[in-house]
């Protein structure tokens, strides 16, 4: 039975020169429960002793609806405040072009003002990964890029990424771009296989960008399946995960990784163990007769 590569123990970030490890860790409910600086600061070292190099946070994560904008970043700023050596052990990144309640701005004016928002958060000079959160339709993506090259250009940032951006939008920023893009971050799962099924992959591996994948539990959903499609792709990853001993979690993070777009899930928990436990996916391997099992369980027909 033909089996498929193991991941790789580190990625590039596209032709950034930017080596990230296979899994990341985000941090969009880092500020939830009034978690401290040093409950979170447990968090990073779960992270980071497990192998996980690449974390993931934007300025609005922490806002509840009405307060909370830059909680996350300005939380994780505490703990590298408190250790400094934690920042060069990490690939970091972050997001920014939500405003609340405009929704949406990326305009030149506000996206500078909200980057070196997010440094003065993080207490950082510059940010490795920074991504553009959600696509500004009123904005020229000339404009845009002209901001993102001027913050390479001063070192505010290292490299540049896009988030829940369609294809078009994609290759229109990376037109205007003179430091093109490295990644993208849309929603990939066993339960939303849309980014495998309509393009989004393809045009990744050819523009060469690193695709990180949120939610890859599709929201929690596989840990408690309802419905005749989400219980058939969790009996389907069952399967490799029994096999294998290792949770049905760690397998869908394992399906992902096993794409040849270099797919790197983002874990989303804020627990200690799960963090840790995640790391495992680097050590699963997959048949193309189980990673298909998977695929066809989540489109809900055979192969043609």
């Amino acid at each position: 039975m033909s089996q498929l590569p193991a991941p790789p123990a580190a990625r590039q970030l596209g032709s950034s020169g930017i080596a990230v490890s296979p899994i990341a860790w985000g941090m969009w409910r880092l500020a939830e429960g009034g978690r401290s600086a040093a409950d979170a600061a447990r968090l990073v070292h779960a992270a980071l002793d497990a192998g996980i190099t690449l974390l993931d946070t934007a300025d609005i994560y922490g806002f509840n609806g009405s307060s909370g904008f830059g909680d996350a970043e300005a939380l994780l700023g505490e703990v590298l405040a408190a250790e400094p050596a934690l920042r060069g052990r990490m690939v970091l990144a972050s997001k920014g072009g939500i405003m609340p309640p405009r929704p949406y701005d990326q305009s030149a004016a506000y996206l500078t003002a909200a980057l070196d928002a997010s440094l003065a958060r993080l207490k950082t000079d510059c940010i490795d990964l920074y991504q553009i959160h959600r696509p500004d339709i009123l904005a020229h993506p000339h404009e845009v890029a002209r901001v993102l090259d001027d913050a390479v250009s001063a070192g505010k940032i290292r490299t540049i990424g896009v988030s829940n951006f369609t294809m078009p939008q994609i290759a229109a920023l990376n037109q205007f771009l003179g430091h093109k893009l490295a990644s993208t971050q849309p929603e990939i799962s066993p339960l939303r296989i849309d980014c495998i099924e309509n393009g989004e992959l393809d045009q990744a591996m050819m523009l060469g960008l690193t695709p990180l994948a949120w939610s890859p539990l599709g929201g929690g959903r596989l840990a408690s399946p309802a419905g005749a499609t989400q219980l058939a792709v969790a009996s389907a990853l069952d399967v490799v995960a029994k096999a294998q001993d290792i949770s049905r979690s760690v397998a869908a993070y394992a399906w992902l990784m096993a794409h040849p777009a270099g797919i790197v899930p983002i874990v989303g928990s804020q627990q200690s163990e799960r963090i840790a436990e995640a790391a495992a996916a680097t050590q699963v391997r997959w048949t193309r007769t189980d990673w298909y099992a998977v695929l066809v369980a989540a489109r809900g027909v055979p192969l043609p």
